[in-house]
């Protein structure tokens, strides 16, 4: 049975960052990176299977969230400072490279750190969210907008209104106070699986700002029961434990940083962003908001990375949590294929193939 241990360290800006560790200790390294709101246990699936090939994997509680450092700075979550605080979780590790993987702002902050850094990388695996996207901003989102779902004049942040919304610090204040008078049914409600049903429609993001708030401007979210959503019992009381104590302030201040964050990401400091780096993208074919496969989101990714591979699944945002094995198997498929040195081989034993 893989055991999962967290560990603490001290970051080179003083601050403390936890993490969850398993598997082989000099095993090849993957870093996994979530993203709004979830924290490092969501990734739990993919901790326990790689660590059982023989990886060392790593999951960050990401600055703001779970038990790592909370400031009420908001340019301690800016990119260029997130990015740090990775760097300094590599050098802890006391590794020069490693597989970084990445979800929702997580795959953001993992695009941006290789844009930046690429000799730390052995390969990129992102879901969600592509490159040159949100991690330049939310008008670099908006470009990509599908305007036959959302006519400009009707919906002029297409589904990412309601990161605009937080712009305002009286919106920013009513969202955060929405989001913890009832954490639980928060949680449950944004959790949830999708289908195809939503294609084609707006999401209901896209009228945050008209409606002044989520879910129509409602003033707690709405009742979800726990069996219509992709959490068990014992993960909504991790997650909902974990927001009760460091609450949501510091996690959306990732989305109070736009300007800075453009204006990190046009002083590429290597190759002007071209990527040689071996890098995966798994499309959520059902995320309604990140909708991939309904806009040309994709389009600069697929031109600025040059070993690049694709796949999609049959799953809502959540994919890594609603379609486990699917998400390991393109994983590792794609390790063994674009990467197979990294691949945790026993060197004294070589592969034997069936004749």
């Amino acid at each position: 049975m893989v055991k999962v241990t967290r560990h603490d360290f001290t970051t080179r800006s003083d601050k403390t960052l936890s993490y969850l560790d398993a598997g082989p200790h000099d095993g090849p390294l993957m870093i996994f990176i979530h993203g709004w709101p979830a924290i490092a246990s969501t990734w739990t699936p993919q901790l326990t299977t790689f660590a059982s090939l023989g990886f060392r994997v790593v999951a960050p509680d990401m600055p703001g969230y779970g038990v790592s450092y909370k400031t009420k700075d908001k340019s301690d979550y800016s990119m260029q400072n997130v990015v740090t605080t990775l760097l300094s979780l590599l050098k802890h590790l006391e590794r020069r490279e490693a597989i970084w993987i990445g979800h929702d702002w997580g795959a953001s902050v993992v695009w941006a750190f290789l844009a930046h850094n690429p000799e730390f990388c052995t390969g990129v695996v992102n879901m969600c969210i592509p490159y040159r996207t949100l991690e330049m901003g939310v008008d670099e989102l908006v470009k990509y907008a599908n305007r036959d779902i959302y006519p400009e004049d009707e919906y002029p942040n297409a589904q990412w209104d309601y990161q605009v919304f937080y712009q305002d610090q009286a919106n920013l204040d009513k969202a955060i106070a929405f989001y913890e008078v009832d954490i639980d049914n928060f949680l449950k409600a944004i959790y949830r699986p999708q289908n195809s049903a939503g294609h084609d429609k707006p999401a209901i993001t896209a009228t945050v700002c008209e409606d002044g708030g989520w879910f129509g401007g409602a003033d707690k979210p709405p009742q979800t029961p726990l069996e219509t959503s992709l959490l068990d019992e014992h993960t909504l009381r991790h997650l909902g434990d974990a927001f009760r104590a460091g609450g949501f302030w510091a996690p959306t201040a990732y989305y109070l940083n736009h300007d800075a964050n453009k204006e990190w990401a046009e002083d590429w400091s290597v190759n002007e962003g071209v990527v040689s780096i071996p890098t995966l993208f798994i499309e959520a074919l059902h995320d309604h908001v990140a909708d991939t496969h309904n806009s040309t989101v994709k389009e600069p990714m697929q031109s600025y990375c040059r070993k690049h591979t694709e796949v999609s699944i049959e799953a809502g945002h959540w994919v890594a949590m609603e379609k486990p094995e699917q998400v390991n198997a393109a994983i590792a498929r794609w390790i063994l294929t674009a990467i197979p040195s990294a691949w945790p081989f026993d060197k004294k034993t070589p592969l034997k193939r069936n004749r």
